[in-house]
């Protein structure tokens, strides 16, 4: 497995974890559990999402010339996926897990979709086209803190 492959796919790992042990807690009644582990769902994938648009994308418009192709698609997904963050958000807030898994369920079909493009298609081209800089992108992605 390739560089931005490999990384970028652990890390969507890790967000689903984080997911999955948030939505466990909505599911069972817990919403003060839920809460706490959405919070950190929440930061570590608006985290990912500054480290693909900040830099990764970036970098991957620059070396190909082209910011109308797939970049642009993640983006506007990464904003579909932003407002649903929201209204689970709220809805953990407000300790309502039927709204928060409505909205989860939502948000993980549009994840699933979302990565296997990533990982499938953006990825590998990045890898391909990034070679070269991939060691530097990769630190200045380390430089985001967490949401």
């Amino acid at each position: 497995m390739s560089d931005v492959v490999h990384v970028m796919s652990e890390d969507h790992k890790v967000c689903d974890d984080y997911f999955e042990q948030a939505e466990a807690a909505a599911g069972s009644g817990d919403m003060v559990g839920c809460a706490a582990r959405f919070e950190v769902f929440r930061g570590a994938l608006l985290r990912h999402f500054r480290q693909e648009e900040e830099v990764l994308f970036p970098g991957f418009e620059e070396a190909t010339g082209n910011t109308m192709g797939p970049t642009r698609m993640m983006r506007q997904e990464h904003e579909m996926m932003r407002e649903l963050i929201e209204r689970m958000r709220l809805a953990a807030e407000a300790a309502s897990a039927e709204e928060y898994l409505g909205a989860a369920d939502t948000l993980m079909v549009l994840m699933q979709q979302h990565n296997m493009k990533e990982e499938g298609i953006l990825y590998p081209m990045c890898d391909s086209v990034l070679a070269d800089q991939w060691g530097e992108l990769h630190m200045k992605m380390q430089d985001i803190p967490p949401e």
